[in-house]
């Protein structure tokens, strides 16, 4: 594997190249990158043919290079690397035959709002439809649960910080940007030197430690102020063939409810672990009520469902990334057995579907739990709004009547009834921002939020729309007091002393 004593002379290589996200965007243009995004690679191709032919072609050389997996010669491979093609190829990043260099790691760019970073990983599988089977010890790069799990990921400045299962590190590059000490844990040996070299080649290796381990094993009496994780989470029967990086070789979503329940023992008090996951959703059983049991005593949980499939569905995803699929290369009749197996496993399981989404944990000792199916579209960086949601789920547990209240600025208002009518028939209060939660309220419920700005207690509110509408006010507030406590806790409405109001998810 790649020795670390690469990673800075490659860095300067990168560097000098400009190989960065921006300028590699720039150089493909829209069509090919986006193309790129889907496994194609033909217009990038087109867009950097002559690229290698000077200096300024060292960019193009390398996008051939590693992003589209295309030899190229070796002059041109001298020049974007200069003193390194020998070296990497001996260290098997690199293959060289007569006259030409390819690729057998993949290189990558990745843009962070902390600055420019590389990551490296296996070569994508898959590109242009070619045929590819990914061995057992695969390292995965940077893929679309990772970026999730990125922006689902809190940014306050933490002292400790645990990448549970890092795979190639990508989770370990972004909490070492406000981190002091990051743990970096995986039990594929591969992943851990990649992890390790990523680290190096982003000049981070002294903040990030990467051990060997399975799950909370390598850091055991440990605690953390925050938590990331993305498990291999892959629900499946056990066939005696084991993707490292999305197979855990637990039955069912056992490993997702161990990380949930063992978390709070690896929690400082007040810290976050954050989950990206797969779940069972039993047959006639409400997925929520199951994954309540999980959720530990210890902690605020905030749990979004995200997308559900069907078994079928399922089955054939997660084929069709190991490439078994015929479609990409897979034999047709072994197809047929593994998908049958799978459905028949699933089904004696009594799995009616499997959800995806996300597990926000905060060790709190009050254990409020929030359980949300949101399958729309939310405002990216998700993290902001998770952090919200903390603090809102502590005010709503203290509101009273004598809490003053204010409207979140991001809040509107829609209603809908018959032209002309006295009163609305619906009434929906919509955020447009962070989660972008939709409640449906009625006049009451709708007259106080609207006459929060501060100034007067919520027991007031009520009591002044209880006297507009000729009904008892102490029976108003036994009614909408847990109710506005509940738009508190959503996020529609927030103590009136909290300085971001205007603008809590930014």
């Amino acid at each position: 594997m790649l020795p670390t004593s690469l990673a800075a002379p490659l860095r300067d290589a990168l560097l000098a190249a400009d190989f960065t996200y921006d300028a590699v965007s720039d150089l493909l243009g829209p069509e090919a990158h986006q193309a790129l995004s889907r496994n194609e690679t033909t217009p990038g191709r087109r867009r950097t043919t002559d690229g290698g032919t000077t200096d300024g072609g060292r960019l193009a050389t390398l996008v051939r290079l590693f992003l589209l997996q295309t030899a190229v010669p070796v002059t041109d491979a001298e020049r974007a690397l200069p003193g390194l093609v020998d070296r990497l190829a001996n260290a098997g990043a690199l293959a060289q035959s007569v006259g030409e260099v390819a690729a057998r790691l993949d290189v990558r760019p990745y843009a962070s709002e902390e600055g420019d970073l590389w990551v490296v990983s296996d070569l994508t599988p898959g590109l242009d439809g070619v045929p590819t089977r990914v061995t057992g010890d695969y390292v995965l790069g940077i893929s679309p649960a990772s970026s999730s799990l990125a922006q689902l990921t809190l940014r306050h400045d933490v002292g400790t910080a645990l990448d549970l299962g890092t795979g190639c590190g990508v989770q370990a590059l972004h909490l070492a940007t406000h981190s002091d000490r990051v743990v970096a844990t995986d039990v594929n040996p591969r992943a851990l030197a990649i992890a390790r070299f990523n680290a190096a080649l982003n000049d981070i290796d002294d903040r990030v430690d990467v051990r060997d381990g399975s799950f909370f094993a390598p850091v055991a009496g440990e605690r953390f102020d925050l938590i990331a994780t993305n498990p291999p989470f892959v629900i499946s029967p056990a066939t005696g063939e084991r993707l490292v990086y999305r197979d855990s070789g637990l039955p069912g979503d056992q490993v997702v409810e161990h990380i949930v329940r063992t978390a709070p023992d690896h929690l400082t008090d007040g810290g976050w672990c954050q989950v990206l996951a797969n779940w069972v959703i039993e047959c006639d059983r409400p997925w929520d009520e199951r994954l309540a049991t999980w959720l530990p005593e210890e902690c605020d949980a905030l749990v979004v469902q995200r997308e559900v499939l069907d078994p079928a569905s399922y089955v054939e995803l997660w084929l069709k990334d190991s490439g078994h699929h015929p479609a990409t290369g897979g034999d047709p009749a072994a197809y047929a057995q593994r998908y049958d197996t799978w459905l028949s496993w699933l089904e004696e399981q009594g799995v009616g579907g499997i959800g995806f989404g996300w597990i926000n944990l905060r060790r709190t000792g009050c254990g409020t739990t929030d359980l949300l199916e949101w399958p729309y579209d939310v405002e990216q960086p998700i993290a902001p709004a998770i952090a919200a949601w903390a603090d809102s789920a502590l005010a709503a547990r203290s509101l009273d009547a004598g809490t003053r209240l204010a409207t979140r600025a991001d809040v509107v208002q829609e209603t809908a009834g018959p032209v002309g009518a006295e009163d609305p028939a619906t009434i929906v209060l919509r955020q447009q921002r962070g989660f972008r939660r939709a409640r449906q309220v009625d006049t009451v419920t709708a007259a106080v939020v609207g006459a929060c700005d501060g100034d007067l207690p919520v027991g007031s509110l009520v009591d002044a729309v209880g006297q507009l509408l000729e009904r008892d006010p102490a029976s108003l507030r036994e009614v909408y007091l847990p109710e506005l406590a509940e738009l508190v806790a959503e996020g529609f409405l927030a103590p009136a002393d909290t300085t971001d109001t205007a603008d809590w998810s930014a």
